[in-house]
C-alpha cells in the first residue's frame, strides 16, 4: 500500500466535498465503495446536494464518467446503449456501448428505482457480477463503483430486492438551520474541481491493499458486533454481512494500516439497510463504536459511530483548513464566525483532559489566531 495513493485519494475526497455544506460524509462513503468494489445508495429528499456529491468526487478521481435520471418510460438502449444496426441485419442481437453504461468506470442513476423491469434486470448483473448481459452480447464491465439515488426506500418487495444488491446505505437531510448562512455563502460559488485530484488508478492499488488486509483481529469483534444486532431486532442477510468486510478492509486501508481493528468496524452502520435501524445500531454498539478512527474518511467514521476519536479527526481537519485558507483580511467576519464555531464545538464536546494531543494543538492554535487582533473572544 502506498502512503502517495492514501494522500491522492485523501486529496480528492477534500476537493470534492470542499463547498458542500455538510455532504462530507455522502462523498467520503462514495469513496469508500470504490475502494470495496461495493456500490452505494444515497437517499434523501430532492435538492440535497446528493447528485452533487457524486459528480464532484467523480470530477476528482477522473475516470469514464455516466449519469442518468431515470424515469418510468425510460428505454433500455438509454442506459445500454442501442442495438447495432448492422449486426441486426445478419441476424445478431448486439448492443453499441460507445459511451453508455457497460463502458462506464464510474456511474450515477438518479431515481435509480424508477427503472423498468428490463433495466433492473438488466443492471443485476452489472452490479453483482460486473458482467452485461443483452442480447447476444455478454462483456466485461469496467465499472468500480455504481451510486444510485432515491427520494427513499422502496416499499414493493422486488425493488427492495434490489436495493439490497447496493451494500452502502447514506441517509441524508436539508441542511440544519446553524449550517444556513454557510450554505448560502458556499452554494453561492460552488463549482467542481478543475480537474482531477487523484486517478482511478490510485483507486484500484489501494484496492488491491485491501483486498489484501487482514481481517484476524477485527473478525471476532465484527461477529461479536453481528450478534449484539440480532438480539435488538436487527438482521442482515448472509450475504450483507460478509460483504460488509469488505468495507472495514477498505476503511483499514484508507487509514493507512493493513491490519483491521476495532476502530475499523464503523462501516457495518451503512451496511444497514434502514434509516431507524442505523440509528439503532449506533445506540446498541457505542461500546465498539467509540474506538472509531480514520485520518481520511473522518466524517463518515463520525457520523456512523459519533465517537470521539473521529469527532477529534474531523474537527482538527476542519479547523486546519480554515486556517490554511486564512483570508489576508483576518477580520474577516465570515471565516472568522466558522472558527469560533468549530471552537466552541471543540469545548462542548470534550473537556481538556479528554482532548488529543493534536486537538489540543489545534485548539491553542485556533485560540492564538482568533485573538491576535485586538477584538475579545469568549474562549479567554
Amino acid at each position: 500500500m502506498s502512503e502517495s495513493d492514501v494522500a491522492n485519494v485523501r486529496a480528492a475526497i477534500a476537493g470534492a466535498a470542499r463547498g458542500l455544506v455538510d455532504r462530507e460524509a455522502v462523498v467520503e462513503l462514495i469513496a469508500l465503495g470504490a475502494i470495496a468494489g461495493e456500490h452505494a445508495l444515497v437517499i434523501g429528499p430532492p435538492g440535497t446536494a446528493k447528485s452533487a456529491a457524486v459528480r464532484r468526487l467523480a470530477s476528482a478521481l477522473g475516470g469514464r464518467y455516466f449519469e442518468y435520471l431515470l424515469g418510468r418510460f425510460t428505454e433500455p438502449s438509454e442506459i445500454f446503449g442501442p442495438v447495432d444496426l448492422r449486426k441486426l441485419r445478419e441476424g445478431v442481437v448486439e448492443t453499441e456501448t460507445s459511451n453508455m453504461l457497460p463502458e462506464a468506470e464510474l456511474a450515477f442513476l438518479d431515481e435509480v428505482f424508477r427503472g423498468s423491469t428490463a433495466i433492473l434486470n438488466t443492471l443485476l448483473g452489472i452490479l453483482n457480477e460486473r458482467v452485461f448481459r443483452r442480447g447476444h452480447t455478454t462483456a466485461r464491465v469496467p465499472l468500480r463503483l455504481c451510486v444510485g439515488a432515491a427520494n427513499e426506500l422502496p416499499d414493493n418487495p422486488s425493488l427492495a430486492a434490489f436495493a439490497d444488491r447496493f451494500l452502502i446505505h447514506c441517509f441524508v437531510d436539508p441542511v440544519a438551520d446553524p449550517q444556513l448562512e454557510r450554505l448560502l455563502d458556499q452554494g453561492w460559488q460552488l463549482s467542481a474541481p478543475d480537474r482531477p485530484l487523484a486517478d482511478l488508478a490510485a483507486v484500484d492499488r489501494l484496492a488491491q491493499a485491501a483486498r489484501s488486509v487482514s481481517m484476524e483481529q477485527a473478525r471476532p469483534h465484527l461477529a461479536a458486533a453481528i450478534r449484539a444486532l440480532r438480539q435488538h431486532g436487527i438482521e442482515l442477510s448472509d450475504r450483507r454481512l460478509v460483504q460488509s468486510q469488505r468495507l472495514v478492509a477498505a476503511a483499514a486501508t484508507l487509514a493507512g494500516r493493513t491490519t483491521a481493528t476495532r476502530a475499523d468496524l464503523w462501516p457495518l452502520v451503512y451496511a444497514i439497510p434502514t434509516r431507524d435501524q442505523q440509528q439503532a445500531a449506533r445506540e446498541h454498539l457505542a461500546d465498539v463504536l467509540e474506538e472509531s478512527d480514520n485520518s481520511t474518511l473522518t466524517a463518515a467514521a463520525e457520523e456512523a459511530s459519533l465517537g470521539p476519536l473521529a469527532r477529534a479527526r474531523r474537527l482538527v481537519a476542519a479547523a486546519r483548513s480554515l486556517l490554511d485558507d486564512r483570508p489576508t483580511d483576518s477580520t474577516d467576519a465570515g471565516w472568522r464566525a466558522r472558527l469560533e464555531g468549530i471552537a466552541r464545538e471543540i469545548d462542548a464536546s470534550f473537556t481538556p483532559s479528554a482532548l488529543t494531543d493534536e486537538l489540543a494543538a489545534v485548539r491553542a492554535e485556533v485560540v492564538a489566531v482568533l485573538t491576535d487582533d485586538a477584538q475579545s473572544s469568549p474562549l479567554n
